[in-house]
């Protein structure tokens, strides 16, 4: 039987040492490949380690375990079994009841024995059923669409107009005429029909200024002007794309937000 491995991303060099002794105790078969401290490593681990299950810490630097989760469902290879995940929160009761709608696997800082325990026996039975492991990326992708927040608060200022610096100029580009916004290292660039413009700020600070019904995230790194779509296109392995009026190029459309483009 082939060993059953493991990758914990935790930040706190005492609670991760403290999930990895309790884990040797409660499962002394699992085979941990590491423990990394940012949800950056915890992607490019997971994906050159491609454990069977992943431990991931909710607030994390970098990127957060929900974020983390996010990227893998939409990096992972499609011949590849994804992983069972468990987030390890220390988030108090009334903010796990949105775990537990969701259904997902979680355990609460400290860990306990007892809680932990748990949640092994549960890891057992699912890797122990057999069941299509490709499943676990459906399931990963349903909790991610209840536990990710998508959309901006409502009541929130709106942007109107974007300032971007061009040289010795800024550049103030209406947010209506912006086709979509794509997510590039510390920057944005904000695409229109006939122009690109780099601004210094994340998607992540970006969004909540943003009209959450005409600008809609479609994957990790993009937000597009719903619009300016003008077909939404599945290739033959299923992948979802967007086709932009006035542009020659197609979005991708990430696991996670593809339920957003089923047919009505």
């Amino acid at each position: 039987m082939n060993k059953i491995r493991a990758l914990i991303a935790e930040d706190e060099p005492i609670l991760a040492h403290t999930l990895l002794l309790a884990l040797q105790r409660l499962w002394p078969e699992l085979q941990v490949g590491g423990v990394v401290e940012n949800g950056i490593a915890a992607v490019a681990e997971a994906l050159a380690q491609r454990p069977d299950v992943l431990f991931l810490d909710i607030k994390m630097p970098g990127k957060t375990g929900l974020e983390a989760a996010q990227e893998l469902a939409e990096d992972w290879p499609e011949d590849v079994p994804f992983p069972l995940v468990v987030f390890v929160t220390a988030y108090d009761q009334y903010a796990l009841q949105a775990f537990d709608q969701a259904a997902a696997d979680y355990v609460l800082k400290p860990v306990s024995d007892e809680r932990l325990g748990k949640t092994v026996e549960r890891l057992k039975a699912r890797l122990a059923a057999h069941t299509e492991r490709n499943a676990e990326l459906e399931r990963i992708v349903g909790q991610l669409r209840s536990l990710v927040p998508h959309a901006p608060a409502a009541g929130g200022e709106r942007l109107s107009v974007i300032r971007a610096a061009v040289g010795n100029q800024v550049r103030l580009i209406p947010v209506a005429e912006v086709l979509y916004f794509e997510a590039t290292d510390k920057y944005v660039n904000v695409v229109t029909a006939d122009s690109e413009s780099l601004i210094r700020t994340s998607l992540r600070e970006l969004l909540p200024q943003l009209d959450s019904e005409r600008f809609w995230q479609v994957h990790r790194g993009t937000v597009v002007n719903i619009g300016a779509v003008q077909a939404a296109v599945r290739d033959e392995a299923g992948k979802l794309s967007l086709k932009l009026r006035g542009r020659p190029e197609s979005l991708p459309v990430s696991r996670v937000f593809a339920h957003l483009f089923r047919q009505m």
